[in-house]
This record gives structure tokens, sequence and C-alpha cells, in this order.
């Protein structure tokens, strides 16, 4: 994973900050973006969504604080695809996630939101998707 610039960082940390400031709404705006991408993946989640809500935004966190130091990650990263590989996540699923995610950071940003921030986002995203994916091939 190639590390992020300091300016990508601070986009990331400031968007992110705002998206944890209304945490179960940014969530439940990025799973109900999710299913309307791919519908099929909400036979993966619980009825009741709010402790997924609550998983997610936790372990966006856990990322974000973690950009600036990747190898800090790999543990997370790799927890993280092993459980993907026994939901059956697939390579187009980590590009869908990502699309549901940019899409969520732009909503809850509105007119802030720049092509920078998107840049920015999608960097990280890509970086750890592309290392959660050679986990999962790994394991």
């Amino acid at each position: 994973m190639t590390p992020l610039t300091e300016s990508e960082l601070d986009l990331v940390r400031g968007s992110f900050r705002e998206l944890a400031a209304a945490a179960d709404e940014s969530a439940g705006v990025f799973y109900d973006r999710l299913f309307v991408l791919a519908p099929d993946l909400r036979r993966s989640f619980p009825a009741e969504m709010s402790g997924q809500r609550a998983k997610l935004m936790s372990m966006l966190g856990a990322v974000v604080a973690q950009l600036h130091e990747l190898e800090a990650l790999r543990p997370l990263v790799g927890d993280l695809a092993r459980r993907h590989v026994a939901y059956g996540t697939t390579p187009e699923h980590y590009g869908t996630v990502g699309e549901a995610l940019l899409w969520t950071i732009q909503r809850r940003l509105g007119g802030r939101f720049t092509a920078a921030h998107g840049a920015a986002w999608q960097r990280a995203y890509t970086a750890l998707a592309g290392a959660m994916m050679a986990e999962a091939e790994a394991a």
C-alpha cells in the first residue's frame, strides 16, 4: 500500500469527521446506496442493521486513524479479508462498496465535496481494497 500524502490524509480525515458526526445516518445512507447498487448483497447482512452500521463506522474510524502508517493496518485488513472470504465477497463487491462509500461521502459533504476529496478517498480505498483482496487470495 502506497502512503497517502499529508494533503490526502487531511482531506480523508476531515471528511470522515463529518461522516462520524452523524455516524448512524451516514452508515444508513451507505448501506441504502450499497443495496441499490448490488441488491444481491442485502441477503449477506442481518435484518436489523443498527449493529452493522456501528461496526462499519468503527472500522472506518480505525482505518482513517491509521492511514498515516499503512503497515499498522495489515492485521485489520487481514482480519476483514478473511471474514469477507467467508461471506463470499468477490473483487466486484469491493468496487461496489467503494462506489457506495464515495457516493455517501459526496452526499454528506454536499457542495464542500471537491475532486480532491474524491481522489483522496479513491486512493485510500483502492489501496485498502487491493490489500484486502491480496489477503483474501492468500487465505
